[in-house]
């Protein structure tokens, strides 16, 4: 007997939007005080004045956008670094640029504390690229990066890097450590300001990847089909992971470093549409984003009014994922 037909894979992703908006209500209900969606719906409706009205538009929401887009943004530059390194393991915090951007970010605050706005995304820019220029060079060998020497390399740089960033932080001025909280990897206390200052730039970084989906599918099949195409190969992949190691500096503004959320949500894309960037990129982003607002939801669900941090929650499933993938890679090899 046959089965039924397997749903198209274009159909997906109006499927995962869906699935975000329905998870956006469940968030906006969940917390100290909480909302069944028909509530959530009418008091988004209500008169701003009411309680539970501003505590939807004035607490909640604005946290809800962040942690989507950040999810988003960090979900495209994972699977835009393991198409251009062809590293199934490759992720922004597996080769060191979500470290390195917050490094660079906590830097930027206190050697600078009075610069203009533009210098924490300029700084946290340039820390990306360095961090995952230091792993790729580390990695590389005989003009090759072996998947699995990128993997290590990269967790002992990310580990350093964090390390240093977080010694620095102990020895910093309170009022530079409350500012920097975010860096801990969690949403808490995203307001629309937050959101404002990550907004314009993932306006520009999302769709400059979407429009490139060719040039990085090419980029994917290897060196020598790239250059049998007739592409100049360096600069456009130079251009490709400046573009990875931007959408995760910027998403490191927003909700600082959320572990392994680069690395999960391009690999569950990459299962539901194929490989193909026209379809693997936004199925990340839209898997990156509930994976982002499903693990901050949980944390303000569990033991309210406690929270559980996002980004522990991230790590504690992304982790086993990544010692499966090491271990799978190895079979491979």
């Amino acid at each position: 007997m046959l089965g039924r037909p397997a749903l198209p894979r274009p159909a997906l992703i109006p499927l995962l939007a869906l699935a975000l908006l329905a998870l956006g209500v469940l968030a906006l209900g969940t917390g100290a005080v909480r909302m069944g969606p028909l509530e959530v719906l009418q008091a988004l409706g209500a008169p701003r004045e009411e309680t539970h009205t501003r505590i939807l538009y004035e607490l909640r929401l604005p946290r809800i956008l962040v942690g989507a887009l950040c999810g988003a943004l960090f979900a495209a530059s994972g699977a835009i670094l393991q198409g251009v390194v062809r590293n199934p393991l490759a992720s922004p915090d597996i080769v060191g640029v979500a470290a390195g951007a917050g490094l660079a970010a906590v830097f930027t605050l206190i050697l600078l504390p009075r610069a203009p706005a533009w210098a924490l995304p300029v700084g946290a820019f340039g820390g990306a690229l360095a961090a995952f220029g230091l792993v790729y060079l580390l990695a590389r060998r005989a003009g090759e990066v072996p998947p699995i020497r990128l993997a290590l390399i990269g967790v002992a740089v990310e580990a350093s890097l964090d390390g240093l960033r977080r010694l620095i932080l102990v020895r910093a001025d309170d009022s530079i450590a409350q500012a920097l909280i975010f860096l801990s990897g969690t949403v808490y206390g995203a307001d629309w300001e937050r959101l404002f200052r990550v907004l314009p730039f993932a306006a520009l970084l999302i769709p400059l990847a979407l429009l490139l989906h060719r040039r990085l599918d090419v980029l994917s099949f290897g060196d020598e089909t790239a250059k049998s195409l007739g592409m100049r190969l360096e600069p456009a992949r130079l251009a490709a992971l400046a573009l990875g190691t931007a959408l995760a500096a910027v998403a490191v503004m927003g909700v600082g470093i959320l572990g392994f959320v680069g690395l999960i949500a391009p690999h569950a894309a990459r299962l539901l549409v194929g490989p193909g960037f026209r379809l693997l990129l936004p199925a990340s982003m839209l898997l990156g984003a509930l994976l982002v607002v499903g693990a901050d939801t949980l944390g303000r669900g569990l033991v309210p009014p406690l929270e559980i941090p996002a980004g522990l929650l991230t790590t504690l499933l992304g982790a086993p994922y990544f010692l499966y993938l090491m271990r799978k890679a190895g079979r491979v090899r």
